[in-house]
């Protein structure tokens, strides 16, 4: 993202709050600005992969609810030795 393409944007915290901030951010010989920029960032970026990870298990349940198509924990972890061993293994057929 270049400069050009940022917006400054103001939320409140309170007095505590900033102060916290600002120690850390001596601590780390960076800005508070750039303290709260990354933890904003890991924040989303976190939160992105817990979305996509829930609209993946949404997306599986349903499938299995039009399919009933799975596999089970022991079956997964047979496959898994096998793999492990080195053996070129492949997944069983799901059962319906």
């Amino acid at each position: 993202m270049t400069a050009a393409a940022t917006r400054p944007v103001a939320i409140k915290i309170d007095p505590e709050m900033k102060e916290r901030v600002k120690r850390l951010a001596d601590a780390r010989h960076r800005t508070p600005h750039w303290l709260m920029c990354e933890a904003i960032t890991q924040y989303v970026e976190r939160e992105e992969k817990r979305e996509a990870f829930r609209q993946d298990a949404i997306k599986a349940w349903e499938e299995y609810q039009v399919t009933g198509r799975h596999a089970t924990a022991e079956e997964v972890d047979a496959w898994l030795a096998k793999i492990e061993e080195g053996q070129d293994a492949k997944p069983s057929e799901s059962r319906a």
